[in-house]
């Protein structure tokens, strides 16, 4: 594998058998992704998009196919090896924040430390993943205490915890109003220029699609094309 891909997939298959039909949600997806790279995956509803996004995430595997991470190679490994890679690699920013309601934001972003086991310095390192995304005045705030674009913030400093490979964001202005959303996408795409964070977007809209470099268009579970920024 390039060194200088984070992702490679290689002809994923996904087929899901519902009663005596299969239903073929993905069909021979193939396509890499750079390190650093921002791109967007668009599609209509039914096209794949969620299917992928969950295998790209290791919250499932492939019916055939490979997909490697960082040159290692998890599209067959076992729930507790693709935890543990989920929590080490992956950052998750979605649509509906998944927070813990009545924990403060300082304790929703430490929670892939202690996943993790780290020890310690969880305090100060959740504290100072909130102070990078503007919330080191709200760390002992609740979800319920917050607006929706500062939720999608502590869900953002809880993403980058543990310096993922990767930052997947699902549809993650969907519940934002249009100025939040446009601070979302400042945020996210800061963090790709500051730290050279990879970025993968899943999205059906076209304006936060607009950010990516390279938009990959999915219908029917395959590529239908790509879109590649001059």
């Amino acid at each position: 594998m390039d060194q200088k891909n984070v992702i490679e997939v290689k002809d994923l298959t996904k087929v899901y058998q519902m009663g005596e039909i299969e239903v073929h949600a993905l069909r021979g997806v193939s396509f890499t992704v750079r390190s650093g790279e921002v791109l967007a995956i668009m599609g209509p509803s039914g096209s794949g998009k969620s299917t992928l996004m969950n295998m790209i995430g290791c919250l499932d595997v492939p019916t055939d196919g490979d997909y490697y991470l960082e040159g290692e190679r998890v599209s067959t490994l076992k729930d507790d090896q693709l935890a543990e890679v989920r929590n080490q690699k992956i950052g998750f920013v979605f649509q509906t924040f998944n927070l813990l309601p009545r924990a403060t934001a300082l304790a929703n972003v430490e929670l892939p430390l202690r996943y993790a086991g780290t020890n310690g310095s969880r305090k100060a390192l959740a504290q100072e993943a909130l102070e990078s995304v503007g919330l080191g005045d709200r760390i002992h705030h609740r979800p319920n205490e917050l607006s929706g674009g500062q939720q999608q913030r502590v869900a953002i400093a809880r993403a980058i915890i543990n310096n993922p490979a990767i930052i997947l964001a699902d549809e993650p202005t969907g519940n934002l109003d249009t100025a939040s959303g446009e601070e979302i996408m400042s945020l996210l795409l800061d963090l790709n220029k500051t730290q050279g964070t990879t970025l993968l977007i899943v999205t059906h809209d076209p304006e936060v699609a607009t950010v990516a470099e390279r938009i990959i268009h999915l219908r029917d579970g395959a590529i239908e094309g790509q879109e590649v920024k001059a």
